[in-house]
């Protein structure tokens, strides 16, 4: 992760009781393209995982965004309706489309985030990117019930970051899913990373190596 630094520009805001953190650097000529990443169902944006992306890539000279879902703002445990999930993502990209005219949009997140983004992302024409930390292709010990229809007909580049030993994405499966898609798809393997690209408390962090590919992606789809 790059050296960190003072946060000059961070502007926080509430819209229909969403709280939404914008980061961008003044002076940056990456600050043009902006990524927005939702948190997963049981982190909300303030988790250590969602802020080291956040500031990650803030630090990267992008404009960062991060905002919690309603439920959990509210406290509670059980994310939203998927109707209310798909919601929020599209008052939150509209509240940055307004409050940042952003050259390039990415949008994404951690499991659920990254999936609800993936959802509303083709009816957005401004969303030119998904990055996804951890897709939840099925739920646990069930590989059978696959979440990947929708996602043969996005039309955006998409950027799945994945571990080897993800128990709601098995290797075999996305990569599967990632071919099938094709060349607007890439995926990045952590080798012995979990759902949260882990590989264990006592193990090297992994989320050095997850951002920096996202950095290199993100150039290489908005030049």
């Amino acid at each position: 992760m790059p050296e960190s630094q003072p946060h000059p520009d961070e502007h926080r805001l509430r819209v229909d009781g969403i709280p939404i953190v914008i980061q961008r650097h003044a002076r940056s000529k990456r600050s043009g393209t902006t990524i927005i990443l939702a948190h997963g169902a049981g982190q909300d944006m303030d988790s250590s995982f969602m802020s080291f992306f956040h500031e990650g890539l803030w630090a990267f000279g992008y404009t960062s965004v991060k905002f919690n879902f309603p439920y959990m703002e509210a406290g509670r445990r059980a994310p939203d309706s998927r109707e209310k999930l798909n919601s929020t993502w599209n008052s939150v990209i509209g509240t940055v489309l307004t409050e940042c005219s952003p050259r390039k949009l990415i949008i994404g997140g951690k499991s659920m985030g990254g999936r609800i983004a993936s959802y509303v992302a083709d009816s957005v024409p401004e969303v030119d990117g998904l990055v996804f930390l951890g897709y939840p292709l099925h739920p646990p010990g069930k590989p059978d019930r696959l979440r990947d229809t929708h996602l043969y007909t996005l039309p955006q580049s998409m950027l799945f970051l994945s571990g080897t030993r993800d128990s709601l994405a098995t290797a075999r499966l996305l990569a599967s899913v990632v071919e099938r898609i094709g060349p607007r798809a890439q995926i990045h393997w952590i080798e012995g990373g979990d759902h949260s690209l882990s590989r264990g408390r006592r193990a090297a962090d992994t989320r050095p190596e997850a951002l920096k590919v996202m950095d290199e992606w993100i150039r290489r789809i908005t030049k």
